[in-house]
């Protein structure tokens, strides 16, 4: 990390991070913004991350700070590239490993080349019905916080544009695949929807975001080794 100052935070960095598995997106600022402030004896601080990601993804993570929060929105509006696994066969009512599993399909028509072929229906702009388990209002509540209550919650579909659908790999019922798409793309529907279109069912066993726009998570830095590095620690808090 290059030798930065209180007055490079305050007018403004583009921080990138490669947020660990299990973290929210908010412990990951909250990471940053506890180092610096430690670092430089900032009381008042601004600092905010440009698109979230679930606990259970890894990957990048655009951290704003200072001035360039202002540019937060348009970081949101960037294109998005994630890699990831959907596991055929089995659905959950969170379309991912968050909920356990509720139902279970056959899988036995399912071949290479119909998962492939299937990919095609989801290329270009498609209407996709958001998770019930996200973090969208409706009536002034988070719809996990309805989900979990048991309520049922009419979601309306959104148009979202899927420019490249690519399967790299199909071990058993573990399908791995490459997306990238439109801000508000929700992978966790892609993988529900693409285990419907296959006549089976499916749910998101991994996902990690790789890009926004022309920002890579190769040269993404975890939060633990960022504040270590700016405190000059071994061992983060």
């Amino acid at each position: 990390m290059e030798n930065l100052t209180k007055e490079d935070f305050l007018n403004g960095k583009v921080l990138l991070i490669d947020k660990p598995l299990g973290w929210s997106s908010f412990q990951a600022v909250n990471k940053l913004k506890w180092a610096i402030r430690k670092k430089f004896s900032l009381k008042k601080f601004k600092i905010g991350h440009a698109g979230t990601l679930d606990p259970l993804a890894t990957g990048l993570l655009i951290i704003c700070t200072g001035k360039f929060t202002k540019k937060i929105t348009e970081f949101q509006g960037q294109e998005k590239e994630y890699t990831g696994i959907f596991t055929l066969g089995a659905t959950t009512p969170s379309y991912d490993l968050e909920t356990v599993i509720d139902n279970t399909y056959p899988t036995d028509h399912i071949s290479p080349a119909l998962i492939k072929e299937t990919t095609h229906q989801f290329i270009g702009e498609i209407a996709q019905a958001p998770p019930v388990f996200s973090a969208l209002k409706k009536d002034g509540k988070r719809l996990y916080e309805l989900a979990r209550e048991g309520k049922t919650v009419e979601i309306s579909k959104r148009i979202v544009t899927i420019r490249e659908f690519e399967i790299t790999k199909i071990d058993d019922l573990n399908v791995h695949f490459r997306i990238t798409c439109s801000k508000g793309t929700y992978i966790r529907s892609i993988a529900n929807d693409f285990g419907l279109a296959l006549g089976s069912g499916a749910h998101l066993s991994a996902l990690r975001r790789t890009k926004i726009g022309d920002f890579n998570v190769d040269i993404a830095q975890d939060p633990m080794i960022f504040a270590n590095v700016l405190l000059g620690t071994e061992h983060g808090s």
